[in-house]
């Protein structure tokens, strides 16, 4: 299952595909896939999440 992330508040969610509305923030958001999908993270099918990424979108959004 993919693992999004909101790019407004950083809430996460393990969906096929993402919400059309944030639960946490309660917005319509753009969410990106955070999922891993490389050994170092677990890879595919372990539910992790890639910390990389996630930490690259962080901060993208916020106050907006």
């Amino acid at each position: 299952m993919t693992v999004w992330k909101c790019n407004r508040c950083g809430n996460t969610v393990a969906a096929d595909i993402p919400p059309e509305s944030c639960q946490s923030c309660k917005k319509q958001c753009e969410y990106v896939d955070v999922t891993c999908y490389i050994p170092g993270c677990g890879g595919p099918g372990s539910d992790n999440i890639n910390a990389e990424v996630f930490e690259k979108n962080r901060d993208a959004g916020k106050g907006t």
